[in-house]
């Protein structure tokens, strides 16, 4: 069965993103980008939330038209094409680049979902994170934490009203550019 994968790059003070979206401060350099394309390349799926579709929307289907583009960066936006895509949104109507579009997170769908063929699921953005959490629909993390503090902004983990779940740390990795991995699994 699949699982859904939390993926995320936050700062050291645990936000994903500044006060106005910002995201210019993560240390994207080459190595990390080949990291993340052997990490999605057997991914069955992204799942994201509208802004966060909207935002790779607006960049990936043509990053890789340009001959300067680096190679990783071209490779990604091939990766990102070719993969099942399902939105969340109620306001989105229709979205291209072989994406599904759902309005609820429902774990019945979800499990529907984790049982279908193919890799496990990468589930990113802050909100629909937060959905997953509320209703213990992660299975694994991949959390990246990069070497600034930023002070305020959106945070990954929401408040829960429930009691903590175990989780074991499966793996780390540090990056030449101070880029940490953390992969944690349920206990």
């Amino acid at each position: 069965m699949r699982k859904i994968v939390l993926m995320a790059q936050v700062s050291l003070d645990g936000f994903i993103e500044g006060p106005d979206r910002d995201i210019d401060w993560h240390r994207d350099d080459d190595e990390l980008h080949r990291h993340m394309n052997d990490v999605l390349r057997p991914m069955g799926g992204f799942l994201s939330g509208r802004v966060t579709h909207e935002l790779m929307a607006g960049h990936w289907p043509t990053a890789d038209a340009d001959p300067a583009t680096p190679a990783p960066v071209a490779e990604f936006a091939e990766i990102w094409r070719s993969k099942p895509k399902y939105v969340y949104s109620r306001t989105l109507q229709s979205a291209d680049w072989n994406t599904t579009v759902v309005r609820d997170v429902v774990p019945e769908e979800v499990a529907a979902l984790k049982a279908a063929p193919g890799g496990d699921l990468t589930l990113s953005g802050a909100d629909l994170a937060a959905s997953f959490l509320r209703q213990d629909l992660v299975d694994a993390y991949r959390i990246y934490v990069h070497p600034v503090r930023i002070g305020r902004g959106t945070p990954l983990f929401p408040t829960l009203d429930h009691r903590p779940a175990p989780l074991r740390l499966t793996d780390t990795h540090t990056f030449g550019n101070g880029v940490v991995l953390l992969r944690h699994e349920r206990a």
